[in-house]
This record gives structure tokens, sequence and C-alpha cells, in this order.
């Protein structure tokens, strides 16, 4: 949402199933999702989303959680649209922060623009952490 209840706006992330024969995070991806819109074709009506991918930089061993950091392409992070059956569930990311210190007025509705890589949160619930880890 580009202005949530008349805030910042909104953008949440979710797991894309890439390639159903692999097995867990194996065959999956994070995107974040810019917006949603259906469009008919022929008589069908097709819900998509506009997304920003995120690709997959390997396993922490010290968190045991898996790091993601923005796809980007010529300066630009990669954006294409996916049909909504392509989702599995939401996904939660949490900055990798680093040592420098954060401003007092940062506000979290910029951390997936501010922050270069992501663990991917399996701590969120039960299933997070079943089916993709």
């Amino acid at each position: 949402m580009p202005s949530w209840r008349g805030r910042e706006k909104w953008c949440d992330c979710a797991f894309v199933v890439e390639d159903d024969t692999k097995p867990r995070i194996a065959g999956m991806n994070i995107i974040r999702v810019m917006l949603f819109f259906l469009f008919e074709y022929d008589g069908v009506l097709y819900p998509c989303t506009l997304v920003e991918w995120f690709t997959k930089v390997g396993w922490d061993p010290v968190t045991r959680l898996w790091v993601v950091c923005p796809d980007v392409m010529h300066s630009k992070q990669d954006r294409t649209v996916l049909h909504l059956d392509s989702f599995l569930r939401g996904a939660h990311l949490i900055p990798v922060y680093g040592s420098q210190k954060m401003p007092l007025d940062f506000h979290y509705s910029y951390s997936l623009d501010a922050f270069e890589m992501f663990y991917i949160n399996k701590y969120i619930d039960h299933h997070a952490n079943e089916m993709v880890f």
C-alpha cells in the first residue's frame, strides 16, 4: 500500500514457490509485494502482484537463519509480475544491522529500502519454521 491508513507505505514480504520439486527453501524465494492488481483476458480474471525479488545469500551458522539480499539489476531492484497462485505464505525479514548506529529518527517502514541484507525469520510462527526450514 502506498499509504496505509494515511501513514507510511506498507509492503509485505512473502514466500513464493519457484520449483515445487525441490524441498523447502530450495524451491522457494522471497519477494516484496509492491502492488496488487487484477486484469481480465478472454473472459478470465487474473489476480496478480508486482513484486521485487530477493536473492538467497546463504545460511548463517551463528543465527541458524537464511540470509537474503535485494536482487539488483542495473542499479534497480528486479521487479516482475506474479500470479497469486505462486504465493505460499507471508514472510518476515529482519535486517542484518551491522555495526553502524541507527539514527534516532529512523522509521521502521524504510527498513526494506535501507538495509542490504536480511534474515528470514523462521521464528515468526510454527508454520514458517516447519515449511521453510
